[in-house]
């Protein structure tokens, strides 16, 4: 299985009013092949602090099992080289069991994060569309030297610094 980049969102919600707009987005996305979601574990919190939660996961339990086993065996990798790949594989093959890369224990950690009256959402996206571009990307021989997202707030805080470097200037 080629496995693309994967990125891990946290989101919040203040007024959690879902529609299954984003649902229907992220199956629109996969029927295209653009992304696919690894993982995912939403959980509201009503006023009283009453949770409920739902877990989706676009992965086969044998799809779940396999990336479970890839992740694991580069984790054991870097802990203990050949030995702890094939430990790391077996482990993540083993938490991949039940079709889910994240566990039970993730929907009591977001629930206590968040007030009530709000939802917070984890989940696991890769980007399916990047995999024939780093294949051609490799295949010329290159390789990555920075890796970043770039967001809209990261962009107003350079224009932020620009300016306050151009009132240093002027003044």
């Amino acid at each position: 299985m080629a496995i693309g980049p994967v990125q891990m969102l946290i989101l919040g919600f203040e007024d959690p009013q879902f529609t299954g707009e984003i649902v229907a987005e992220l199956q629109r996305l996969k029927e295209q092949d653009i992304v696919r979601l690894i993982d995912a574990i939403a959980v509201r919190k009503d006023e009283d602090g009453n949770i409920d939660s739902l877990q989706l996961s676009d992965l086969s339990e044998d799809e779940a099992m396999e990336f479970g086993a890839t992740v694991g065996a580069l984790i054991g990798l870097g802990l203990e080289g050949d030995e702890g790949a094939e430990a790391g594989a077996v482990a993540g093959a083993e938490a991949g069991a039940d079709g889910h890369v994240l566990d039970e224990s993730q929907v009591w950690y977001a629930a206590d994060a968040i007030p009530n009256g709000t939802a917070a959402a984890i989940a696991l996206i890769e980007h399916r569309w990047a995999i024939p571009l780093r294949d051609k990307i490799a295949a010329a021989g290159g390789f990555p030297l920075a890796d970043e997202w770039i967001h809209p707030l990261d962009l107003v805080a350079v224009g932020l610094i620009a300016a306050e470097e151009a009132e240093a200037a002027s003044a």
